[in-house]
């Protein structure tokens, strides 16, 4: 990481340097730290190390606990999540839709949870494709798209059973839709435990798609990668070689987010 004068010039404050480095020895000691080990971590001596200490529990930025050592505070819990409300997932996944899209061949699309679908939010065309399916504020079918059984799949802390899935109007798009609801619910929860959705030519009889969930660091659906393209052009192995850039484009913009991967 570069320091604050790399950074900008300016020469930086020697006490602020030695807090921000008891906050990243403390983020990588989840056990705590004792006075004596910080003193020694950052070369002061253990008075110093004292009230270096003290003003930082003041702030909340890190607590001590009964064993006398020193842990991180909540209250970076609470900066944290200021940082995480300003990130923009749009700007975020932007980059990864292009390299998904490099990789694949194929356009790809990103959707938010809206209720029970997901809307696509923004896409990227694939450079093959003369017309792309993609369109920004279209709703995906819950029943009929990738997007929409992943949306069912982890839109909820479990995957919906076949009499939660009776109330969602199953439209029949094309003779491959599935319209039964014991057969969605089965699809949904496959498509939980693989971690990505298929679906194809199920809404758009010549339409093939996969996708994954985006999650943020409570585990919530935030957001929705997919990739999408011509069905004819997208048979079982292709689709299969299509999943692991998927996952990967999926799991970066969740990091991105501050979620968990694996």
């Amino acid at each position: 990481m570069a320091s604050d004068d790399q950074r900008s010039g300016a020469r930086p404050v020697a006490a602020v340097e030695r807090a921000l480095g008891v906050l990243e020895l403390l983020a990588d000691s989840p056990d705590g730290l004792a006075i004596s080990a910080v003193a020694r971590l950052i070369e002061v001596n253990a008075s110093s190390a004292s009230r270096l200490l003290a003003t930082l529990e003041a702030g909340d930025m890190v607590e001590r606990g009964p064993d006398g050592r020193y842990r991180l505070g909540l209250h970076l819990v609470s900066l944290g999540e200021a940082v995480l409300a300003r990130l923009d997932v749009r700007e975020l996944a932007r980059p990864r839709l292009r390299r998904l899209a490099l990789d694949t061949g194929e356009s790809t699309t990103l959707s938010v949870p809206a209720g029970r679908e997901a809307v696509t939010v923004d896409f990227v065309p694939a450079e093959a494709s003369v017309v792309s399916m993609a369109r920004l504020g279209r709703p995906s079918s819950a029943h009929a798209t990738s997007v929409g059984k992943v949306m069912l799949a982890f839109g909820a802390s479990e995957p919906p059973g076949a009499s939660a899935l009776e109330g969602l109007e199953l439209t029949r798009y094309t003779a491959a839709t599935i319209v039964d609801s014991a057969a969605l619910a089965a699809e949904v929860v496959a498509t939980r435990e693989r971690g990505w959705g298929e679906a194809v030519g199920e809404r758009d009889p010549d339409l093939g798609g996969l996708a994954a969930p985006v999650l943020d660091r409570a585990g919530s659906l935030v957001a929705i990668v997919g990739v999408q393209g011509p069905a004819g052009r997208l048979p079982p192995d292709r689709r299969r070689a299509m999943v692991a850039p998927l996952l990967e484009a999926a799991a970066d913009v969740s990091r991105s987010l501050g979620g968990r991967v694996g």
